[in-house]
């Protein structure tokens, strides 16, 4: 039932217990696939070849920037990512090889409201259709849902972006509406989609992935033995 003030206009939830929650912070965040850690010039290398394991640019087409071209051309952009606070950025280092293979930030950040959005992600032809690429978003929703405790959990992309808005829906993000004509990308008009997980959701979904993850429901050539999304299901009724 909705609460109603003196004058008898409808007012949101009360949250008489409220207090602004902590910042994300450069810290390292460990799953079994891949770890996380503040991204630093020394993942420059690591990345300069993960992103030109392939000869095109189809991974940059909804990016802000090309693709460096050169090697002193990603150092200087790497170097520009670990001096930014806000957005924060993590690189994704796989667990088999130690490398780095892709990057990902926490953006938007406001502690007073407990809202943040997960953005910039950058996953190298190294990382795609990985477990490691699932467990690195897995890794951040559980530090700021979880561990912070945040209220909001953001995700948004350009409205053609198929891989983007398939991502966003399999790890559960829920669709809120699209930002018509909202930026100019590249000499191109946008259309932005809008996505988020909030705190009362996040059980469910962190149980789903949480089983999605786990050894048991891969075989021996690595395939799943159930979706994401049929745990999804199976943990929401």
């Amino acid at each position: 039932m909705t609460e109603l003030n003196i004058y008898g206009q409808g007012l949101g939830k009360s949250l008489p217990d409220w207090q602004p929650k902590s910042a994300p912070q450069k810290v390292i965040l460990k799953g079994k696939f891949c770890l996380l850690e503040p991204i630093d010039v020394k993942h420059s290398q690591d990345l300069f070849e993960a992103w030109h394991s392939i000869d095109d640019e189809r991974d940059w087409t909804y990016f802000h920037i090309k693709r460096p071209q050169t090697i002193r051309q990603c150092d200087h952009y790497i170097a520009s990512l670990a001096a930014s606070k806000d957005p924060l950025f993590y690189a994704v280092i796989m667990a088999t090889t130690g490398k780095a293979v892709g990057f990902v930030a926490l953006q938007r950040i406001d502690p007073d409201n407990g809202a943040v959005e997960i953005g910039w992600i950058n996953w190298s032809p190294l990382m795609k259709r990985t477990l490691c690429s699932t467990e690195a978003i897995y890794l951040l929703l559980d530090y700021v849902l979880g561990t912070l405790q945040y209220r909001r959990c953001a995700w948004k992309c350009d409205s053609l972006h198929e891989a983007a808005i398939k991502a966003a829906e399999r790890l559960g993000f829920h669709y809120e509406g699209t930002l018509r004509q909202q930026q100019i990308s590249k000499g191109h008009s946008r259309d932005t989609r809008w996505y988020s997980i909030i705190d009362s959701e996040w059980g469910v979904i962190n149980h789903a992935m949480h089983l999605w993850l786990n050894s048991a429901n891969f075989d021996d050539r690595g395939r799943q033995k159930q979706s994401l999304s049929a745990f999804m299901g199976l943990t929401s009724n």
